[in-house]
């Protein structure tokens, strides 16, 4: 949103009286992040008559809508006027009225489930009703980004058992919309996460839409990451769409890969992420709970989970990847959902490319069948789109990655990619002249050797130093892979950057260290995998 010119327009005083509200509104160009906040000035006669104190909140009503924020104060007028409200973009959105409507504001009622929060935070087991209280009111936030971190913090220290996890889940997927197809099986794939490049999504949807099964993708932007799904899909396509529209897409076209923000699926969870990610707490039964209940609310009947292991990976060991996976077994049972979870190897970048344009090279590359498309992406998107597609009655166990591979090579699956994509809106995107950013330099080999290891974490915040994914052209460019001999003086990859600024931030990133080992082939650590 543009920032609005100063002086905000003031509803004049008939406006006021006819309406009997005291302030009028006035939108404040901050970005919130998923938290209406409301402005008062400290000499606003409201403010002192109402008794408000800073961060508590209070309900903004205006037009018959009603919304709930929490209160800054202020003492700068050009922030907010003595008469008037301000809300952050995310409030304004929220309310739905013009910029100088009148408006009230009043004490908030405290959330219901405040005495449940207190019991987790002193660190009892809650129940399937104290659950879905703490939803209901994180969904229609009334709870403070304090008390949020609250809960979010108690539940990961407290480490939910796996009936809580379910309760929790279960409750997630309760709130905001529920979708039903009327058609079985719905099938969907999810990746845990943190495997820079690792755009399988973008392969598996139209090669199992090929085959004919339905498989309604909405997958989010990236936060920590140099990409998600949804900001590659958009170097190709519109990705925000209308939800009726975004319906009547998978109906026609059997798929979509479109972002998941305008769905309304399971609100709640958004909100959670609002304050897990700044935190970086991502707890196994946070982590079943926001990936399920989304799946079920999306009317998934059949899941695909894909967990990446390795040592820079989320999940670093394979005990700790069985233990995620029979809880998510045990909640997916619950929740009435088809679950097949697969082990993959993590210790490295999937493709070669992290950043928007670059990924979505990388898929073309392998959707058109084209001699330097990346094989590990290749055979790994075939592997899971052949697990999916065994979800489907009639394809025997163990004949899906052959009818996948067929579906891939025939261009059945490029077909389907390009209708999805004119379907959604498509972009310019050539594949043979890549809207690159203009700035880049190379890092390489320092010495000779066997690419021993390669850091997951390390590559990732250089590319997103280097402006991925806001800016789409930004990002790495892969040149070695574990296993690979290199000499000294060698090229291991390209960072592209948006600004000369942000390029000099990524070099020197890479100067201090590379993310690549080089040394004896023996070093290198056996690949995780249970395909």
């Amino acid at each position: 949103m543009n920032k609005p010119s100063r002086p905000a327009p003031v509803a004049t005083e008939g406006t006021l009286q006819e309406n009997g509200l005291p302030l009028t509104l006035r939108r404040v160009a901050i970005d919130t992040y998923r938290e209406n906040v409301a402005y008062l000035h400290r000499e606003c006669d409201l403010y002192r008559a109402e008794g408000f104190q800073a961060l508590s909140k209070v309900e903004v009503r205006a037009n018959g809508r009603c919304i709930l924020a929490s209160l800054n104060v202020v003492d700068d007028t050009a922030i907010v006027g003595h008469v008037q409200l301000g809300l952050s973009e995310d409030a304004f959105a929220s309310l739905g009225v013009e910029e100088g409507h009148a408006v009230s504001v009043s004490q908030a009622e405290p959330a219901i489930s405040i005495p449940a929060l207190h019991r987790k935070i002193a660190g009892e087991r809650l129940t399937r009703q104290d659950f879905q209280e703490i939803i209901q009111d994180i969904a229609h936030l009334r709870y403070s980004k304090i008390e949020l971190t609250a809960f979010v913090v108690a539940c990961d220290l407290g480490e939910l058992d796996r009936e809580e996890v379910f309760y929790l889940s279960d409750a997630m997927s309760r709130v905001g919309r529920r979708l039903d197809w009327h058609e079985y099986p719905v099938v969907d794939k999810h990746c845990i996460g943190g495997i820079p490049g690792n755009r399988t999504s973008m392969l598996v949807v139209p090669i199992v839409a090929a085959h004919g099964l339905l498989c309604p993708k909405t997958s989010s932007r990236a936060i920590t990451s140099p990409s998600g799904t949804a900001d590659t899909m958009e170097v190709l396509a519109k990705v925000e769409l209308p939800f009726d529209e975004l319906g009547e897409l998978v109906r026609t076209h059997r798929g979509c890969l479109a972002w998941g923000g305008t769905s309304e699926l399971s609100p709640a969870d958004d909100v959670l992420i609002a304050v897990e990610r700044p935190l970086s707490i991502d707890s196994p039964g946070q982590m079943v709970a926001s990936i399920l209940s989304k799946k079920v609310a999306a009317g998934s009947t059949h899941l695909l989970l894909d967990i990446p292991v390795g040592p820079l990976a989320k999940v670093r060991s394979m005990p700790e990847a069985r233990r995620l996976r029979k809880l998510f077994e045990f909640v997916a049972g619950r929740m009435g959902l088809t679950l097949d979870v697969v082990i993959t190897d993590g210790s490295q970048p999937v493709g070669q490319g992290i950043g928007p344009v670059l990924e979505a090279r990388d898929v073309m590359r392998v959707l058109t069948n084209h001699p330097d498309a990346p094989m590990d992406l290749r055979q790994k998107s075939l592997r899971l789109a052949g697990r999916m597609l065994e979800f489907d009655p009639d394809v025997r166990g163990g004949d899906g990655f052959g009818i996948a591979r067929d579906i891939l090579d025939s261009g059945r699956a490029l077909e389907k990619m390009q209708s999805i994509i004119r379907a959604q809106g498509k972009k310019p995107f050539d594949l043979d002249n890549l809207a690159l950013a203009p700035h880049d330099f190379e890092v390489l080999a320092e010495s000779d050797g066997v690419v021993t290891a390669i850091d997951n974490l390390r590559l990732a915040r250089i590319a997103r130093l280097a402006g991925a994914p806001k800016a789409k052209g930004a990002g790495v460019d892969l040149y070695a892979r574990i296993g690979d001999e290199v000499e000294k003086g060698q090229p291991l990859y390209r960072v592209y950057a948006a600004y000369r600024s942000e390029c000099d931030f990524a070099r020197q990133c890479s100067e201090r260290e590379s993310g690549y080992s080089i040394g004896e082939a023996h070093r290198i650590s056996p690949m995780n995998v249970e395909f």
